[in-house]
């Protein structure tokens, strides 16, 4: 006989709470009939035990099921009904908007939807917890078992555990929700189709197509492709459309439009390629850091399994030092304490309760949150105590793998892009402007001697797409093709070079943006510290040592040790064994000074020889081989010393006198200063356990440890610190050398988050402020304050955020360093994050630019050298392409307008190999000098800084006046004084261009004004191979290049006054340099206005058509360039940024 009690929650499915039914057998006691009676009572999550069963059939009970109490006024059992009333419990579980999906599984063969689990950490909601019936409720949901775990033979679940009926499914081989349908052959099959396994969806690959699209996307790309078709199409036709008289050559214009596609393409594979590689490799990366092994119980059984394989239902251990896979509910262990302050920003650590506790504390009324916290959170760490726990979500239905989710973004635009984007608009509209004002004057010539011409109407024509053919090769000419080129090749060819030197690069142009960083907020934990504890003084006896201070005449640990005597190193390695390496640091730079300085052995040998007869935190008590007992203490040092009557000297014991008592404060107290945490070490020996007189009141086998403390033998103290990374110091000095300001901010309290910015040389005579205050600052007070702030202490990661901000608002490029989770928010305010790969969690990485693979600040400067380099190759390809373009724009307008035949003196063919190869093989040259140690001897530019120096416009227009200056005379003058045929005269002016442009390359390998442009020049093998090439290239067309260049061979004497005549651009360079600069801005200021303003002109003029043009959307490149929360801006834009850049310039 039979009735049964429920706990009945009605409800849609979504939003409806278990409803457990299950038989209870009544005894016969003769007053009750042999029918089947109807028993409702509450059912409280606590009243489930794992032998609870489930009938299925339909006749066991007739709708004996009871709803929890929907008021106060209807009694119950259970307090834990009136705590969490059915509508809070409803509520609890309701789906979020947007998240609907994750509450509809078809075929569910559990009893909860991912959805519903995923309410438990929501955030920690016991509301949740508690609808779903506690520990144990979810136990048989999810059909597994909280002692043996899931089991190794699990494939397919047969049968349905419906979320009104839940226990165990399988009942006489008949159940009504049975579906042979859901089955599955493969292990764990129906666990992972329904929760799925602990992987985050693969971040979808951007395809190669889009990303060639992407970088096909630009303005000069598009650009050049209407000058491509618009070319080819104009040399198809001068080739098989125009007639040719007999025997001549056929044209080869079309030559020069296929080339552009030809340039079109390389930059876009070059481009797209990079991007394609440099993704794969962070997820080849990212998945082989996170392929980690936990330890979990199967079949009853502890074994090893990979993170990736961690499922729903698993059981898994708490041990110190874990990293939480996934989420779930504590089952029980001992003193578990998690610190999820990487993924809560909970600073406190927080001790957890077993799931079936809380229950009771529930049902019991109990209203401390406290106390009652059963949840784990994935990716908090545990920090003490063992124990284990129910996985309820993972992958990305856990709440760290949610936050991964959401960090996938794009980023910004870098100030180089921008400040390239302005330029080469600017570029984009002089040279269109130069084209179309070459054409009206050629045309108005055409037109105007037609009248007089006897030409045929083809020859008219052909003479009219001639002109047509010179206006778009000065388009060609003037747009810097090689400019994206050049950028892509130094930004891979520095990130490359980074990962071999501890960068990671994750976003490709974040590497020059690091060139122009004024400042770097930097953690002080593991970053600028080891993160390590380690023991680096100590003072034993009459004997010390000093591993912190090198002043020249500490003594060394190392030295220390060899004149300890045998016993007193044995008695140091006794106190400190009965510790493990897991656990706290400061137990664990104990262990590792005994046995790096010491000699201790292995671990596991040392206890197993010292008989630990009793064992307390920081107290072991050892049984001699005498028979005596050893009483080992290490702890606070003024406490110990306090205890201790007797000294351990270097071959005796003696009495602990005054002196020696203040000797010892002393050396304790400069430890302090020092910020050192202090240890001491005492220990008395007794011939008895427990001693007489000692014996514990409430268990006389043990001793009383507070009466033991007294009389005890001091052995020594030590200092213990987080010591600095090796470098660190250098480092920094080099970064402040640089004009970088490195800011600590730091968790830590005040004195120590001082000592250490002392000890690395980051804090001077600045401002030190804690977080709390730091965040209470009015506007004018952070705005007075901020640029003298060198150490923010006790900060929160929201003080961090917040300094990175206002950082920015002052046109600081900020740099950040973060490891937690809760950094995610700074790290993606900032202009480049820099994330650890060791310690850094994974939130971190994705919110980061950079990766710094050895969590060391060092690696940060390696960084801020190569984006320095970055710019300065940018840079110097810009020098040398404007410089190109200028003169052979001036050149090719001039000489055609002068000719009769309204013909350049160099020919579209040789334009193209001039602007477009030579450019191309310029870009690789220019773009793979390393980075030197001088270049950390200036300051950072400034966000708003001009894109082109004084310095560079000097050298550009200096080059291109001797430039023009040479090839007119060479080509007005040349048949004068030379006396050359019209194509050999030709030929020596293309010879001689070429030269030139060889030459003022290596000219270009400075941007300052110092003379010696050879310096590391035999470290660059890409430099000098390449301008091999170029050379190479240049010498073969001269001889078998003559009619596709329309050259001759040209002899030894003309040869002579190509290269002579191009070397003088060498020592023209150096008198360029000698030039002053504030003569030179003053002249440019002066002769530059003119230019400015037609471009002006020409700007606004650009912009009334594009306005009348209508747009469908309104790209981000177009609106204003904001970074700032309050609006304000660094530049606006919406002027227009190419004015601005090209006005800097020139100013």
């Amino acid at each position: 006989m039979a009735s049964s009690r429920s706990c009945d929650m009605v409800g849609p499915p979504q939003t409806e709470l278990p409803r457990i039914t299950i038989d209870i057998p009544l005894q016969d006691d003769g007053d009750i009939p042999d029918t089947t009676t109807s028993i409702t009572r509450g059912l409280s999550p606590s009243s489930l035990s794992a032998s609870d069963t489930i009938s299925g059939s339909p006749t066991d009970t007739i709708n004996n099921s009871l709803e929890p109490p929907r008021t106060s006024r209807v009694a119950s059992v259970s307090s834990g009904s009136t705590l969490f009333t059915l509508d809070s419990q409803e509520d609890a579980l309701k789906s979020d908007p947007g998240s609907e999906a994750d509450f509809v599984v078809e075929n569910n063969c559990f009893s909860f939807s991912p959805g519903q689990l995923n309410k438990l950490l929501n955030p920690k909601s016991l509301a949740a917890f508690y609808a779903l019936c506690g520990l144990r409720g979810l136990e048989k949901g999810l059909r597994t078992d909280i002692v043996s775990g899931l089991s190794v033979d699990e494939h397919g679940l047969p049968g349905t555990v419906t979320f009104n009926d839940f226990g165990t499914p399988h009942m006489n081989g008949t159940s009504r929700h049975f579906d042979s349908k859901g089955q599955s052959p493969q292990a764990f099959g129906d666990r992972i189709r329904v929760y799925g396994r602990n992987l985050l969806p693969e971040k979808k690959p951007t395809p190669l197509w889009k990303l060639m699209w992407l970088a096909y996307n630009d303005k000069i790309l598009l650009l050049l492709t209407a000058a491509a078709v618009i070319s080819l199409a104009l040399g198809l036709y001068e080739t098989f459309g125009a007639d040719h008289p007999p025997g001549s050559s056929m044209p080869v214009d079309w030559v020069e439009g296929l080339a552009i596609c030809v340039a079109i393409l390389i930059v876009v594979l070059v481009g797209s390629l990079n991007d394609y590689q440099k993704e794969r490799a962070f997820v080849r990366l990212n998945a082989k850091k996170e392929d980690r092994h936990v330890k979990a119980i199967r079949s009853g059984k502890s074994m090893m399994i990979s993170v990736h394989d961690v499922l729903v239902g698993d059981v898994l251990h708490l041990e110190p030092g874990d990293m939480i896979p996934a989420d779930g509910i504590f089952i029980d262990g001992h003193n578990v304490k998690c610190d999820e302050s990487s993924a809560t920003g909970e600073s406190d650590q927080l001790k957890k309760t077993g799931g079936e506790d809380v229950v009771v504390l529930i049902e019991r009324g109990h209203t401390i949150s406290g106390d009652m916290d059963p949840f784990i959170i994935s990716g908090s760490k545990v920090l003490e105590g063992v124990g284990t726990y129910l996985v309820t979500s993972v992958g990305p239905n856990s709440s760290y793998g949610k936050i991964l989710m959401a960090m996938r973004q794009d980023l910004e635009a870098t100030p180089l892009q921008v400040k390239l984007d302005g330029l080469t608009g600017a570029i984009a509209k002089l040279g269109s402007s130069a084209a179309t004002l070459l054409f009206v004057v050629l045309l108005i010539r055409f037109f105007a001697n037609l009248s007089g011409s006897h030409l045929t109407g083809a020859a008219k024509a052909s003479q009219f797409m001639d002109i047509l053919i010179v206006a778009i090769t000065v388009i060609v000419v003037a747009v810097p093709e090689g400019l994206p080129l050049a950028v892509t090749l130094a930004l891979a060819f520095a990130t490359t070079r980074l990962v071999k030197l501890n960068n990671l690069v994750r976003v490709l142009k974040s590497c020059e943006t690091m060139g122009n960083a004024t400042t770097i907020c930097s953690d002080k934990t593991g970053t600028l510290t080891q993160n390590k504890m380690t023991v680096v003084a100590g003072t034993f006896g009459d004997l010390s040592f000093d591993d912190k201070n090198n002043r020249g005449h500490e003594r060394q640990s190392t030295i220390f040790a060899q004149d300890l005597s045998t016993e007193l190193k044995r008695t140091i390695v006794e106190i400190t064994a009965g510790d493990a390496f897991v656990g706290s640091k400061t137990k664990t730079a104990l262990l590792d000074f005994a046995r790096n300085v010491l000699a201790m052995g292995p671990l596991s040998e040392e206890r197993s020889t010292a008989q630990v007869v009793e064992l307390m935190p920081l107290i072991p008590l050892a049984n001699l081989p005498n028979g005596s007992y050893r009483y080992l203490v290490k702890g606070a040092s003024e406490i110990l010393l306090g205890y201790s009557s007797d000294l351990w000297m270097k071959d005796r014991i003696q009495p602990l006198t005054q002196p020696e008592r203040e000797r010892i404060e002393a050396v304790i107290e400069s430890y302090a200063k020092q910020c050192l945490r202090t240890i001491s070490l005492i220990f008395k020996d007794f011939p008895q356990w427990p001693p007489k007189g000692a014996e514990s009141s409430d268990d006389p086998t043990a001793a009383d440890f507070n009466v033991l403390l007294k009389h005890m033998i001091f052995v020594g103290v030590v200092g213990i610190q987080d010591p600095l990374r090796h470098g660190v110091t250098e480092a920094i000095a080099k970064c402040q050398g640089a004009g970088v300001t490195v800011r600590m901010v730091t968790g830590d309290n005040v004195v120590t988050a001082m000592a250490i910015a002392k000890d690395c040389g980051i804090y001077t005579d600045g401002v030190v402020i804690e977080g709390p205050v730091f965040r209470t600052l009015t506007e004018s007070q952070m705005i007075e304050m901020l640029p003298r702030i060198q150490v923010v202490a006790r900060s929160s990661p929201e003080d961090k955020r917040i300094l990175v901000t206002r950082l920015r608002q002052l046109c600081e490029v900020v740099a950040v360093t973060g490891d937690g989770t809760n950094d995610g928010p700074a790290l993606k305010a900032a202009d480049i994050g820099f994330s650890m790969g060791i310690a850094g969690t994974e939130v971190a990485k994705e919110a980061s630019a950079i990766i710094l693979m050895d969590d060391n600040f060092a690696s940060i400067l390696t960084a801020l050298m190569w984006g320095r380099a970055v710019n300065d190759a940018v840079r110097k390809f810009l020098q040398f392409q404007i410089t190109v373009n200028i003169t052979a724009v001036i050149l090719t307008f001039v000489s055609s307008v002068a000719s009769t035949e309204m013909k350049s003196v160099l020919t579209a063919v040789q334009l193209l190999w001039i602007n477009l190869i030579m450019d191309t093989l310029a870009a690789l040259a220019l773009a793979t000098d390393p980075p030197t140690e001088e270049i950390l001897n200036r300051k950072p530019s400034k966000r708003t800084a001009p894109l082109i120096s004084i310095i560079m416009w000097k050298m550009v227009i200096g080059q291109a006046i001797f430039q023009l200056t040479v090839t007119l005379i060479l080509h007005f003058g040349g048949p004068t004084f030379l006396g050359y045929p019209d194509d050999e005269l030709r030929s020596v002016v293309f010879n001689t261009f070429v030269w030139m442009q060889i030459f003022n390359e290596f000219n270009n390998r400075r941007l300052d004004n110092k003379f010696n442009v050879f310096t590391g020049l035999h470290r660059n093998w890409f430099f000098i191979v390449i301008t091999c090439i170029m050379v190479g290239g240049q010498v073969a067309i001269s001889f078998v290049g003559g009619v596709a260049f329309s050259i001759v061979r040209i002899n030894g004497t003309q040869w002579a006054i190509c290269i002579v005549a191009a070397m003088l651009s060498m020592p023209w360079a150096v008198l360029i340099r000698c030039f002053p600069d504030a003569w030179f801005a003053a002249i440019a200021g002066f002769v530059g206005k003119p230019v400015v303003s037609v471009y002006r002109v020409l700007s606004r003029f650009m912009g009334w058509v594009r306005r009348l043009i209508p747009r469908k959307n309104k790209k981000q490149g177009d609106e204003t360039f904001d970074n700032t929360e309050d609006g304000s801006e660094f530049v606006d834009y919406r002027v227009d940024p190419k004015s601005q850049d090209l006005e800097k310039g020139l100013a």
